[in-house]
């Protein structure tokens, strides 16, 4: 009897260390095996940022790129109407190609995201921001090249438009209620309108000044329009008492 006992005991013994055994992962994750908040599409974010020292670089320090000096002779910019801006051609050039470039990457930062599935909690966070301030950086120098009332109240109402989503925003993922104040089809359609009256109005061709200006008012009615969209659909916890 006695025997038998112990083998019982032996046996369950074995049985708790064999348990034990199966609880306990083969391979322990630690912090460097876990995904990097560096991947790609976040990477192609933080070279939007890095592209704002350089686009501001290019619009007010000309020796750094030896600007000042026509790029394409005069009988050329002439056919095309630019005879006015021969000698900062150059300029315009390199900040419209930058302004393209980061707006390319905030294509492919979303794009490659969703692609390889990495998406992450830093990317949402960073993405817009980067977007606000390539955008803030592009208007506040085209309110210096064209110092009238147009471009004054563009640059007013679209930063402060994003100021303003941006905190109300934030609010709103304090409520948990993130979601009423997502992207909508019309605040796409706002940020494609002022990329490309951005684009333009940087080449500053004078034969192309006022498609800019147009693509810019219109850029400005639906910078308006969205926001009233998001103050909408925010409306009902905003006047909650408490």
């Amino acid at each position: 009897m006695t025997t038998f006992v112990k083998s019982a005991k032996l046996a369950a013994i074995i049985k708790l260390l064999f348990t034990m055994t199966e609880s306990i992962p083969l391979h322990t994750p630690t912090p460097y095996h876990q995904k990097s908040i560096f991947n790609l599409p976040n990477n192609l974010t933080i070279a939007r940022i890095l592209m704002i020292p350089l686009f501001v670089a290019i619009a007010y320090w000309p020796p750094a790129m030896g600007i000042g000096m026509p790029a394409i002779s005069d009988n050329v910019i002439a056919r095309v109407g630019m005879s006015e801006f021969s000698d900062s051609l150059l300029r315009h050039l390199l900040l419209t190609g930058v302004f393209i470039i980061a707006a390319i990457t905030d294509w492919l930062d979303g794009y490659f995201a969703r692609k390889l599935n990495v998406m992450s909690a830093f990317g949402r966070f960073l993405d817009p921001v980067a977007d606000k301030l390539m955008v803030a950086a592009a208007l506040i120098i085209l309110v210096q090249w064209h110092p009238n009332i147009i471009m004054a109240i563009a640059a007013i109402v679209i930063i402060s438009r994003e100021i303003a989503v941006s905190a109300l925003r934030e609010w709103m993922a304090e409520l948990g209620n993130s979601t009423s104040v997502a992207v909508s089809y019309v605040g796409k359609l706002k940020t494609t309108f002022q990329m490309v009256a951005i684009t333009v109005l940087l080449l500053n061709w004078e034969s192309l000044e006022t498609i800019g200006y147009v693509l810019m008012m219109a850029a400005v009615v639906l910078t308006l329009w969205s926001m009233m969209i998001y103050l909408k659909a925010a409306w009902p916890y905003l006047k909650q008492s408490g």
